[in-house]
């Protein structure tokens, strides 16, 4: 299994200019990926933009968006943005696309909190369209650059209609902030949606967890403080679950290593870039 390392986009107040510091250390420590965690409600960074930072200031490690908020996006804009940051990157991006639940992350006149699995479905025949360098509606011109390639595309969220959707038009999926033996049954859902569709090989799959050895009081108040809008249980559990030590980490690690994860992505939850040397001494 591959071991990831998030960047603290998402955290409270963060700093914006630590994200290219934090991507060269994460790539120095020789994590494979960097995750970006996606609101837009909330007072961090926007995940497109950690990206293409994390993009300039790397070479080798991967980029992805874990996950990213799709349907509040204008699709045409969303696939534009994410193959400019794969042609940036020299195609190190794979989009991670949710569907969000939080209606103050809807933003765009038109694009409201109803309808967004029938609408994510057509956004990604467009996030296709424009990938291929299909000319836009009413214009002569595609909007990327000839040679852009299709980005590899996980999805988010533990239905079915997920699973269903993974089989039809992605390359894999991305579980939710929750224990292993939660995220065990989705990982059934999507490999058996997967054959039910006739697909050849394996999905893609992708777990996170949340991490922490300093300040392991900050870090679970940071995480309340992100899920509180989704309600006070939902932010209790998921930052009572935040793995934190050298040994909560291990464990994490082996929990969903044994159930087939791909990758594990693992989350900071202060933005203390010495929270990266920590974690690469205890998995790497």
């Amino acid at each position: 299994m591959k071991i990831g390392i998030g960047v603290p986009n998402q955290v409270r107040d963060v700093r914006p200019a630590i994200i290219p510091q934090w991507a060269r250390l994460s790539e120095s420590a020789g994590f494979t990926s960097l995750g970006t965690v996606g609101r837009i409600a909330y007072p961090g960074v926007m995940d497109t933009v950690a990206m293409a930072a994390a993009a300039g200031a790397t070479s080798t490690i991967g980029l992805i968006s874990n996950v990213l908020l799709g349907p509040v996006w204008p699709a045409v804009l969303l696939a534009k943005e994410a193959a400019g940051i794969d042609g940036i990157s020299g195609g190190r991006l794979t989009l991670g696309v949710g569907l969000g639940g939080r209606p103050d992350d809807y933003v765009v006149d038109g694009l409201g909190a109803r309808g967004t699995g029938k609408r994510l479905d057509a956004d990604i025949e467009i996030y296709r369209s424009v990938w291929r360098g299909d000319k836009l509606p009413g214009s002569d011109n595609p909007a990327v650059p000839e040679g852009t390639r299709q980005v590899p595309l996980l999805l988010g969220g533990m239905v079915q209609a997920t699973y269903d959707r993974v089989a039809r038009s992605a390359d894999g999926y991305i579980a939710g902030s929750v224990p292993a033996s939660m995220v065990k049954p989705a990982f059934d859902g999507v490999r058996a949606a997967w054959v039910a569709a006739g697909r050849e090989g394996s999905p893609r799959l992708v777990a996170i967890a949340y991490y922490a050895f300093a300040d392991a009081d900050a870090g679970r108040a940071n995480v309340h403080d992100y899920y509180s809008s989704a309600g006070a249980d939902i932010a209790a559990f998921i930052s009572s679950g935040v793995s934190v030590g050298a040994e909560a980490v291990k464990a994490t690690v082996a929990s969903f290593e044994e159930i087939g994860a791909d990758e594990l992505i693992l989350n900071p939850v202060i933005s203390d870039v010495d929270e990266i040397s920590r974690l690469a001494e205890v998995v790497l």
